[in-house]
This record gives C-alpha cells, sequence and structure tokens, in this order.
C-alpha cells in the first residue's frame, strides 16, 4: 500500500501595505485585521505603511501609545522623489487628479514597489484597484 504524498502548501510571502483605515483598525485592535497582520508576522511577511498614511491616520482621538505600539511593528516608507512621480503616474494612467486621490495614490506607489505579491488592506478597494490594477491584491477591510 503506497501512501500518497500530500502537497506542501506554498509558503507565505510578498508584502502587505495598509491605508489610512487599515491602520486605524490594526491600532483599534480590529480582530480581522490584527489576524492578517499576526499571520503575516508568523510567515516573515513586511507590513508596511506609506507615510503618508501615517499622516492621514493620526487625529486628536487616536490613542499614541496604541498608535506608537502598532508603529513599532511596522515599515513606514518615505515619500520619496521617485514614489511621488510614480503616485503621479498613478493617477493620470486612472484618470484621477486632486487630493482626494493623491494620497490613495502615494500608497498603491509605495504598494506598486513593494515585493510581491503585495496585498493592501483599504477601506478604499475601487479606487485602489483603479490606481494600481493588478500589481497587487485587495483586501477590504
Amino acid at each position: 500500500m503506497s501512501r500518497s504524498k500530500k502537497p506542501k502548501p506554498t509558503p507565505l510571502r510578498g508584502t502587505f501595505v495598509l491605508d489610512s483605515e487599515g491602520l486605524s483598525k490594526a491600532v483599534a485592535h480590529d480582530d480581522a485585521v490584527v489576524d492578517l497582520l499576526a499571520t503575516a508576522h508568523r510567515h516573515g511577511i513586511p507590513v508596511v505603511i506609506s507615510s503618508a498614511t501615517l499622516v492621514e491616520a493620526t487625529h486628536p482621538k487616536i490613542s499614541r501609545k496604541a498608535l506608537d505600539w502598532r508603529l513599532s511593528m511596522l515599515s513606514i516608507e518615505p515619500v520619496t522623489e521617485q514614489v511621488a512621480q510614480d503616485a503621479t503616474e498613478l493617477l493620470t494612467g486612472a484618470g484621477k487628479h486632486g487630493h482626494s486621490h493623491a494620497i490613495d495614490a502615494m500608497v498603491c506607489a509605495t504598494a506598486v514597489a513593494s515585493p510581491k505579491p503585495v496585498r493592501v488592506l483599504t477601506s478604499d478597494p475601487d479606487d485602489i484597484t483603479d490606481l494600481a490594477g493588478d500589481h497587487v491584491s485587495v483586501i477590504p477591510v
């Protein structure tokens, strides 16, 4: 009697990127988001945010202690000139412009430049998909 070999599960890889709502839910200990981040951590998957996300998510009612604790587990990527140029190209490609889409474009530019596959935790799945297309997978939060 021969034993059939079970295929080994494919290890998770790539990058998780949080938009401002993803970060806010992580700071607020939202169960679904915390579970996703724990999975990423267990598999050594980096979780990143754009520095623009930090600016967008910070407000007077957020717990600074909880925010700082969560940030200690994330990589904060700067909005460099190259990221700004890439964000501009994404906006143009999607036919969007203006401040209402600028931060999403910077998040997407950060995501597109990250190790693949990239999963973006976002409250704006349509905007992220419009901007980043098939370069990222969207996880609605």
